[in-house]
């Protein structure tokens, strides 16, 4: 699959706010930082198309996104971070409960986690969140162009066993930096969006 045109479409915090259009949506979730918006960025060739900071905890809405006029990707507050005040964290909880629970249109969820580090308490609180709830969701592990490519399958080992993820639920390994996993990733979406499985076998740890 190929992005052709991405846009913004608007920051959501209740359900009245959402898209009408009934198009399909992917929804990515991971702690503050993990980088979401530098893997929308990426994958849509966009450097700006989603804020990026440096400052944890910015992303505080829903922000849809539509890809191709046939498609949403939806980008969620980021969890985790302590000096979000704890007001803001509790207003987050149910927003982003509301959605992953009631969205007709939520076709998947792809959890962002840091290559790097062993997955944290809200990661694992996070992935038996979705199991709870029987809501079936990949897994990125991100930054990949921060470690040496030959320790991939260590870390992945890693945030498979602490996360509990089955052999048959995709790792993808990704780095926003090199591009690295793109092509695994838009098959992914095109899996979720429209039930299209990738012509060939790509590297899925």
């Amino acid at each position: 699959m190929k992005i052709k045109e991405a846009e913004f479409v608007i920051s959501a915090v209740k359900g009245e706010q959402y898209p009408e259009d009934n198009l399909p949506e992917v929804a990515l979730v991971g702690r503050s930082n993990v980088g979401k918006s530098s893997l929308i960025n990426k994958l849509c060739n966009r450097r700006h198309l989603a804020r990026t900071s440096s400052t944890p905890g910015k992303t505080q809405t829903l922000n849809f996104y539509r890809i191709n006029q046939a498609a949403y990707i939806v980008d969620l507050p980021g969890y985790g971070y302590a000096s979000v005040s704890k007001t803001q964290r509790a207003s987050w909880g149910p927003m982003m409960e509301h959605y992953l629970k009631k969205r007709l249109q939520l076709r998947g969820v792809i959890q962002l986690v840091d290559i790097r580090h062993p997955p944290t308490k809200d990661d694992i609180a996070m992935r038996e969140w979705l199991n709870h709830f029987k809501i079936g969701a990949a897994v990125i592990a991100t930054k990949a162009d921060k470690i040496n490519r030959g320790r991939y399958a260590k870390h992945v080992k890693q945030i498979r066993q602490d996360l509990a993820i089955p052999k048959e639920i995709p790792i993808i390994v990704f780095s926003a930096e090199t591009g690295h996993g793109k092509e695994d990733v838009l098959d992914l979406l095109d899996y979720f969006w429209n039930g299209i499985q990738p012509e060939e076998e790509r590297e899925i740890l």
